[in-house]
C-alpha cells in the first residue's frame, strides 16, 4: 500500500515509517526538513497533495509539540498547527481523483476527563474539561483534542473512511523521546512517583502502535473515535517502580507536586503531562479481535530497557 503521512518527520511518524516500511508498505512523509519526502507548510495545499491522489491510505499526524509552556503564542500555534493542517488534509482528500481509502488523523486520550474512579473506553468515556479544580492548562488541551477532531469531522470526503486515533504515550527507546526521558530520570535516581502517584498512565507499545495502524487500515468496520492503548494502564507510582525494576535501578527520589511545577517551568514545559490521570482503554480494539504483545506495562518496559541498553 502506499501510505502518506503528513506531519510525519517527528518521533511518531518516524516509528510508523520505520514499521510500515518494514512490513512492504511505501511510505510517503509530508513535512518540514531532511527527513520529509515532500515539502509543505502545514495550513494549505501545494505540490504534496499529488501525493494523496492515489493513495491507499493517508494518516495525518501534523501539529505543534504540546511539549512547552502554554502561553499565549504557544497556544495559539498548538491550536492553529492541529486544525489547519486538518483542513489541509480533507481539502487535499476532498480534491482528489481518486482519493484515498482511509483516513487516520491523530488525536490524543488526553480528551478524556481526569478520573480515578475507572477507565474512559472509546464508547462510554467521559470527556474532559468540565472537572472540577481541573488547571487551566488541563482544560486548554482538551479544548484542543475536541477542535482537532472537528476538523476532520468537518470535512466532507464520502468516499474515505476516517477513524481519530485517541492515542496514547507511544513508547519507543529512540533518543529525546518520551520512554528515553524517564529512563534518564532513572538512571540518574529520580525516577520516583511523581506527586500523589494515583494518576493513572497510559501507554502503548510502539510494536503494537504500528500493529494496530495495520489493524485500523484493514477493518472497515472501525470508524469514528477509537483509542490506541495498552489495556492495562496503572497508577503513576506503580508505573515508575516496574521501569525501575526494568533498568535495575533501587532507588527512585519521589517529587512532589511543587517540585514537579518549578521542574516544569525550569524546563519549559507544563506539569499535566505527569499529573494528569489518564486511565484509557481500547474497547472497541479489543472487541474487534485486536491483540496485543505488551499489554503489561512490566513486559513493555523490559524490552525498551533492554533495547535502550544496547543502543
Amino acid at each position: 500500500m502506499k501510505i502518506v503521512i503528513p506531519g510525519g518527520s517527528g518521533q511518531v511518524g518516524q516509528i510508523l515509517k520505520r514499521g510500515l516500511a518494514r512490513n512492504g508498505h511505501e511510505v510517503v512523509i509530508v513535512g518540514r526538513g531532511t527527513d520529509a519526502d515532500a515539502e509543505w507548510n502545514g495550513r494549505s495545499g501545494g505540490p504534496w497533495t499529488r501525493h494523496v491522489d492515489g493513495a491507499d491510505v493517508v494518516i495525518n499526524l501534523a501539529g505543534r509539540s504540546v511539549n512547552c509552556r502554554y502561553g499565549a503564542k504557544n497556544r495559539r500555534e498548538i491550536l492553529e498547527s492541529r486544525v489547519d493542517s486538518a483542513h489541509a488534509v480533507g481539502d487535499a482528500i476532498a480534491a482528489a481523483a481518486k482519493p484515498p481509502r482511509v483516513w487516520l488523523q491523530a488525536s490524543t486520550a488526553t480528551i478524556y476527563a481526569h478520573r480515578y474512579d475507572a477507565p474512559n473506553d472509546d464508547v462510554t468515556g467521559i470527556i474532559g474539561a468540565d472537572e472540577p479544580n481541573a488547571p487551566d492548562t488541563w482544560r486548554f488541551s482538551i479544548v484542543v483534542a475536541k477542535a482537532w477532531e472537528r476538523a476532520a469531522l468537518e470535512a466532507v470526503v464520502p468516499g474515505t473512511r476516517v477513524v481519530r486515533m485517541r492515542s496514547a504515550m507511544v513508547m519507543s527507546p529512540d533518543a529525546g523521546g518520551i520512554f528515553d526521558t524517564l529512563l534518564t530520570l532513572v538512571r540518574r535516581g529520580l525516577g520516583g512517583t511523581s506527586g500523589d502517584g494515583r494518576q493513572y498512565v497510559s501507554w502503548i507499545h510502539e510494536h503494537d502502535f504500528v500493529r494496530a495502524v495495520e489493524w485500523l487500515i484493514a477493518h472497515d468496520e472501525l470508524t469514528g473515535a477509537v483509542n490506541l492503548a495498552a489495556p492495562n494502564p496503572l497508577p503513576n507510582r506503580d508505573f515508575m517502580r516496574a521501569l525501575r525494576e526494568a533498568r535495575g535501578t533501587r532507588i527512585g527520589l519521589p517529587s512532589m507536586r511543587w517540585m514537579l511545577e518549578i521542574g516544569a517551568f525550569l524546563m519549559g514545559t507544563e506539569t499535566e503531562l505527569v499529573l494528569k490521570s489518564r486511565r484509557v482503554v481500547p474497547r472497541r480494539l479489543l472487541d474487534s479481535g485486536f491483540t496485543f504483545q505488551y499489554e503489561t506495562w512490566a513486559d513493555a518496559a523490559r524490552e525498551l530497557a533492554a533495547r535502550a541498553r544496547q543502543r
